[in-house]
């Protein structure tokens, strides 16, 4: 049985783990290539696209895939829907993890944005040092906002357009709650703009935000294929992977 396995986060490395060893099954995780030095979970990886929809469904026939998990990123929208397109026209059973979104609770300052441009948007009512941690990547909505001040935690540097006053910290979760506390002391952070994009690693930055009585910019997920079956964690999708005859039976919700 060969499981291919959309990765590149920490669902995805665990699924990989869990599900490493197992006999008769061969698990090939795929990462798009977006960071410069990623952790390779367990097994088979290959890093890079497929080339759309028709690229992704020949990979899976011609690599005799029989389950294809979708833990993907909460806001790589697009391969979301690749995925379901692709596993459809060939046949292959396909799951999705999905990790719950953040819940505000009470003593939150929450704003939530539809788009980092939004988010933008609303950064000039709510403060003046910004501590943003939406990844490298669509910095250029922020770019224009030159009486700000940025902090931008990002795995690898980010490259122009980005904001003109902005100092960049590269570093990668989990995060802890008293380095976070530390972080936005040491800024003198005012308004933190940030992802929904869930799950423990990254969350105590929330949790210092409100504390501190700091405003929270959050980014709304974007779609994905409301049709497609998910689960919340990698075990359970581990489960489903070992409960299926042969790699061939239609695929149910967890």
């Amino acid at each position: 049985m060969h499981v291919l396995i959309l990765g590149g986060t920490t669902e995805a490395r665990r699924l990989a783990e869990l599900l490493h060893d197992t006999p008769g099954l061969t698990v090939t995780s795929s990462l798009a290539g977006r960071v410069a030095g990623p952790r390779l979970p367990p097994g088979e990886v290959r890093i890079g696209g497929f080339g759309g929809v028709e690229g992704l469904t020949a990979w899976l026939s011609e690599h005799r895939v029989n389950a294809l998990i979708d833990a993907t990123h909460p806001f790589a929208g697009t391969i979301s829907f690749h995925a379901a397109r692709a596993a459809a026209t060939a046949h292959v059973p396909l799951l999705a993890v999905r990790r719950p979104g953040w819940v505000p609770v009470a003593g939150d300052d929450w704003h939530e944005a539809g788009s980092l441009e939004e988010a933008a948007g609303l950064l000039p009512a709510l403060g003046r040092r910004v501590f943003l941690t939406t990844g490298r990547m669509g910095l250029a909505a922020f770019a224009g906002l030159d009486a700000l001040w940025f902090l931008v935690r990002s795995v690898d540097a980010p490259e122009a357009p980005h904001p003109a006053r902005m100092e960049v910290l590269l570093d990668r979760g989990p995060f802890t709650l008293d380095g976070e506390r530390a972080l936005l002391h040491r800024h003198r952070i005012d308004v933190l703009v940030t992802k929904d994009s869930g799950g423990a690693a990254t969350a105590p930055k929330l949790t210092a935000a409100r504390e501190a009585g700091v405003p929270v910019v959050v980014v709304r997920r974007p779609p994905v294929p409301d049709h497609v079956p998910a689960v919340a964690g990698p075990e359970e999708a581990a489960r489903w992977i070992r409960e299926r005859p042969h790699g061939r039976a239609v695929p149910t919700a967890g």
